[in-house]
């Protein structure tokens, strides 16, 4: 298995270049730190040629309470989990929105049409904003509540 994460780890950084910010394995499983600026041509490149065709969950965080509010960087994220059939390999792919106050980043709903109800997920939740949505609304809560109930500054 360590082989195979090695020659995923040096494939990845060849395909990706200069969207790849960072690269992590932990307990087995490699997750890749993406550039917003170059998200969607570096998703794509994941699904068409390195063969992660399934995006099987997407979801939001906010990082500021992280490691006990040690957290040096960009709030909020997005995370997906991607899994290549053919190769048998999960991958997770990290991508920090770039403003703290009004998190944006690009909808991936174009690339796996999966994403449409995780992106409004992390919308209704973190106030994720997905650009080029088709169909960017509150799934979970009230359309008149105000506020992300998952943002560790609402308050209880």
């Amino acid at each position: 298995m360590a082989a195979d994460l090695s020659a995923l780890r040096t494939g990845l950084t060849d395909l990706l270049g200069d969207r790849l910010a960072g690269m992590d394995e932990k307990l087995g499983e490699l997750t890749v730190v993406v550039k917003a600026a170059g998200m969607l041509d570096a998703l794509v490149r994941l699904r068409d040629t390195a063969g992660f065709e399934q995006m099987i969950d997407l979801c939001g965080v906010d990082y500021s309470t992280y490691g006990d509010g040690a957290w040096e960087g960009n709030r909020f994220a997005v995370v997906y989990h991607l899994l290549s059939v053919k190769h048998n390999v999960r991958l997770r792919v990290r991508i920090f929105a770039e403003d703290d106050d009004f998190p944006v980043l690009d909808s991936v709903a174009d690339i796996w049409p999966c994403a449409n109800w995780y992106e409004r997920e992390a919308f209704d939740l973190y106030g994720i904003v997905f650009t080029g949505h088709p169909d960017l609304r509150r799934i979970l809560t009230d359309y008149g509540f105000v506020g992300n109930p998952f943002r560790k500054d609402f308050p209880l």
